[in-house]
């Protein structure tokens, strides 16, 4: 497979203050024919009682992904360009191990497939040089596939981040959370 068209400049910023909720990027993904039409990205209520305010979930393509050290049928990969790719379904033993090990509960095991399932950022699109379904279809600009230089550009007033700490874990990601300028890491509790 040719991966020429792969642009390493480029990378995923999400910008959970600009999400509306209109799940468009969940419509988007499950239009892919690769993904089963099963959406690979989830918007969740933060607190529907008493706030609109809504976050986006998707893979995070950890730099050491967990889901992929503690599969033991070395289903899951990383390729040369970060990206942690879905289960291969040959050998997935749908043990939910990478379900119940990834710090930002992404994963999601599929039971009507017996095999877990996650965003692999639009490999097929990504990898000939086209931007992540999700991202293209995002109303507010919460999602964006582009250069640091780009959403520097675009959002002055926040900054990239993808190092994430949980408790005496270090997290470093390929996708990135816009954060208020400044902001060096995200500390989860």
């Amino acid at each position: 497979m040719n991966y020429t068209s792969f642009n390493k400049n480029e990378e995923f910023f999400v910008d959970m203050q600009r999400c509306i909720g209109c799940k468009a990027c969940e419509m988007a993904c499950a239009e892919c024919e690769t993904n089963g039409q099963e959406s690979l990205i989830h918007v969740n209520y933060v607190d529907r009682a008493s706030t609109v305010q809504t976050t986006v979930q998707v893979c995070m393509h950890c730099d050491d992904p967990v889901c992929a050290n503690v599969c033991p049928a070395d289903a899951i990969s990383k390729d040369e360009n970060g990206i942690v790719h879905t289960a291969n379904t040959e050998r997935c033993i749908g043990c939910s191990n990478c379900v119940l090990a990834c710090p930002f509960g992404v994963p999601k095991k599929e039971e009507s497939y017996d095999l877990m399932m996650k965003c692999t950022m639009c490999y097929d699109r990504t990898s000939i040089g086209k931007k992540p379904m999700c991202a293209t279809v995002c109303p507010s600009g919460a999602l964006f596939f582009g250069t640091r230089t780009e959403i520097e550009e675009m959002r002055p007033n926040s900054t990239p981040i993808n190092t994430f700490i949980f408790g005496k874990e270090i997290v470093n990601t390929k996708v990135n959370i816009m954060m208020p300028k400044g902001s060096t890491e995200l500390i989860i509790y």
